[in-house]
């Protein structure tokens, strides 16, 4: 009995250690995926630096409450699987968004956001936000704009002044 137990400590334990080092953790429900959808999805969440991993719900809850995330319990039942982001999590919550898409059996239930407890619709929102570099591009954007704009607006001045 005693090594039945100290192999879930241990599962437990390694749970825990994999929220804590994430910077996000996503929860969904895999019923009705085959393996082959699955492998796929897993190779296309590697790509943003995140981990697709199936627990037993009751080692999953175990853990979570252990790294101080409480709110979990309600979504950690049935056939569920946790993405341990270590990337950008935008990236990640498009791609399982885009997968659950193009299958229906893949249905994210929430997760939890530097170690707070969110919901689905808060994944949904982060799926719908440009990736990191996309953001990073239009700020750069952004910020060659202001000089380049100053610059026409300085240019109409003078020309304004050297017609009048």
């Amino acid at each position: 009995m005693s090594t039945v137990r100290s192999e879930k400590e241990a599962v437990v334990a390694e749970i825990r250690g994999k929220i804590e080092a994430a910077s996000a953790v996503i929860i969904t429900e895999y019923r009705g995926l085959t393996v082959t959808n699955l492998a796929e999805l897993r190779r296309s969440l590697r790509q943003h630096g995140a981990e697709y991993r199936v627990y037993k719900n009751t080692l999953a809850r175990f853990a979570a409450r252990e790294a101080g995330i409480e709110g979990l319990d309600e979504i950690l039942v049935g056939p569920t699987a946790i993405t341990f982001v270590h990337g950008d999590l935008a990236a990640v919550a498009k791609s399982l968004k885009d997968f659950s898409k193009t299958n229906q059996n893949l249905v994210l239930q929430g997760g939890a956001v530097d170690g707070k407890a969110v919901s689905a619709s808060y994944i949904d929102v982060l799926a719908s936000l440009p990736s990191h570099e996309a953001m990073l591009g239009q700020f750069a954007g952004l910020l060659l704009a202001l000089p380049r704009n100053m610059a026409y607006g300085l240019k109409a001045l003078i020309d304004q002044k050297e017609a009048a």
